[in-house]
C-alpha cells in the first residue's frame, strides 16, 4: 500500500462549479498522466462547502471516473483550498547570537522561522502555508539558504497564508467521505503557479489571478518568492447571475449563453447579431442583441479588475508586477477579458496555459485545468523534498526557493 501511494500523485480541486480530480504516475522521468475525473459540483458555493453530503457525492463521482480511466484505486490525495475565507499576510522575525559570530545550524533556522510565524490568529483560523521569502544575515539580505553561514543575527521574512479552520475541515471531511485520505492541502493559486508561471516572470514580479466560479484568487511572486496573496469576491458565477437577471432568463440558460455568446467587450460584437434567450415560466423565447449580452458582462469584468487593481495597489504590489498578470480558471476564457484586464490594470496580461504532462489528453491543456495540474506538480515536488531528508531543513528550503517555472 505504501509503495502504491508513493507511485501515484493525486490532486482534487473542489470548485464551486466543477470538481476535478487528476491522477498521475510518478516515474523516473517525472509525472505521467494516468486518469482524471470531472463532475459538476454540488454543495459548494464561493469556495466553501455548504452541503457536506452533496459535496462528498460530487467528489465520489469524480473519483470513480478517474479510477476507471486509470485502472487504479485513488486512496490518497492533495486537496485545493480557495475562496473568500483565505487570507495572506507578510511577517518578519529573527534571533540574535550576541556579539560574536557563529555558524547557523538548522535549529537556528527553525527558531527564526518560528519567530516569524508567531503572529496572533483568531481561534477559527489556521496556517495553510508558511512561505519563506528571504533570510537576512546581519545586514545582508536576499539569502536563500543560510545553513552553515556565519552571522551575529539571523532574520527571515515569510508570507503566511491562512484559512478558516471550519471551511478547511469541511473540505477534508467531504473528501474523506468520498473514500479518499487527504495527505495535505494547498492554496490553489500556489499550486496553479507550478504549471503556468515561468521562472523569469517569478523573478521580475508577476500576479497570477485564478478566476474561479465563486471568487478570484490572487498570488504575487517577486524575486522568485510569494510576496502577496488575496481573494477578490467576484467569479464566473457573478457574470452568469448578471445575465440571468439582466435578460430575465433561468440561471442554467444564462450560463449557456455566457459560454456560447459571451463577450466582455461590446465593441467586439458586430451589430445585428442576435441571440435566442429562453424566458422564465411559460413565456416564449425572445431574440436579443448579442451586444446586449456584452453590455451586461462588461461592467462586471471592469469591476473585477478594478477591485484587483485596488487590492494590489493598496499592498504596494501593482508596480512590482513588472512581468505582468496571468489569468487562469474557467472565467478567464471569456472573449475580450484580456483587453479589459490590460486596460484597467495597465499591465501586460496573458492566459495561463498549463505545461502538459506526459500522456495527458489535450482536453486538459486549458486554463481551466491549470490549477489541478499545478497541484499535482506542487504536491509531488513537496513530497519529494520531504522525502529527500526527513529532518532536512536545508533540502526543504532548496525546494521552496528553487526556480519552479517552466
Amino acid at each position: 500500500m505504501a509503495n502504491q501511494q508513493a507511485s501515484f500523485m493525486t490532486a482534487i480541486d473542489v470548485g464551486s462549479a466543477k470538481t476535478c480530480i487528476l491522477l498521475a504516475e510518478v516515474t523516473d522521468n517525472g509525472l505521467r498522466y494516468r486518469g482524471h475525473g470531472l463532475t459538476d459540483s454540488r454543495g459548494s458555493r464561493k469556495g466553501v462547502i455548504v452541503d457536506l453530503e452533496k459535496a462528498a457525492s460530487s467528489i465520489q463521482r469524480a473519483v470513480e471516473q478517474a479510477e476507471d480511466v486509470a485502472g487504479a484505486p485513488i486512496e490518497h490525495a492533495w486537496v485545493g483550498i480557495a475562496g473568500s475565507h483565505v487570507r495572506g499576510i507578510n511577517s518578519h522575525g529573527g534571533i540574535s547570537f550576541g556579539t560574536r559570530t557563529r555558524e547557523i545550524t538548522r535549529d537556528e533556522i527553525r527558531l527564526a522561522v518560528d519567530k516569524a510565524r508567531a503572529i496572533p490568529l483568531p481561534n477559527d483560523r489556521e496556517i495553510v502555508h508558511l512561505l519563506p521569502q528571504e533570510f537576512i544575515l546581519d545586514d545582508q539580505a536576499g539569502v536563500h539558504d543560510p545553513l552553515g553561514m556565519m552571522a551575529t543575527r539571523l532574520e527571515v521574512r515569510v508570507h503566511i497564508i491562512t484559512a478558516a479552520s471550519s471551511a478547511m475541515q469541511n473540505v477534508v471531511t467531504a473528501v474523506n467521505r468520498a473514500g479518499v485520505h487527504v495527505d495535505d492541502t494547498v492554496f490553489e493559486p500556489l499550486g496553479c503557479a507550478d504549471s503556468t508561471l515561468r521562472s523569469d516572470e517569478r523573478e521580475m514580479g508577476v500576479c497570477l489571478a485564478d478566476l474561479g466560479a465563486g471568487s478570484t484568487d490572487l498570488i504575487v511572486f517577486q524575486e522568485g518568492a510569494v510576496s502577496h496573496s488575496a481573494v477578490i469576491p467576484i467569479g464566473g458565477d457573478h457574470f452568469t447571475s448578471d445575465l440571468s437577471v439582466g435578460m430575465c432568463t433561468p440561471v442554467a440558460e444564462a450560463e449557456k449563453i455566457k459560454k456560447l455568446y459571451g463577450n466582455v467587450s461590446a465593441t467586439l460584437i458586430p451589430e445585428g447579431n442576435e441571440v435566442e434567450v429562453p424566458s422564465v415560466g411559460d413565456r416564449p423565447s425572445r431574440l436579443l442583441s448579442q451586444r446586449f449580452v456584452a453590455e451586461i458582462l462588461e461592467p462586471r469584468a471592469c469591476e473585477l479588475f478594478e477591485m484587483m487593481r485596488e487590492n494590489l495597489r493598496h499592498h504596494g504590489m501593482l508596480e512590482r508586477c513588472v512581468g505582468g498578470i496571468v489569468l487562469s480558471g474557467g472565467a478567464s476564457r471569456l472573449p475580450g477579458i484580456l483587453d479589459i484586464a490590460e486596460s484597467v490594470l495597465r499591465r501586460p496580461v496573458r492566459l495561463a496555459w498549463p505545461v502538459p504532462m506526459a500522456k495527458m489528453p489535450s482536453v486538459l491543456a486549458e486554463p481551466e485545468f491549470a490549477t489541478v495540474l499545478g497541484m499535482v506538480s506542487y504536491g509531488h515536488r513537496a513530497r519529494t523534498a520531504r522525502g529527500m531528508q526527513d529532518d532536512g531543513w536545508s533540502g526543504r528550503l532548496k525546494a521552496l526557493f528553487a526556480d519552479k517555472g517552466a
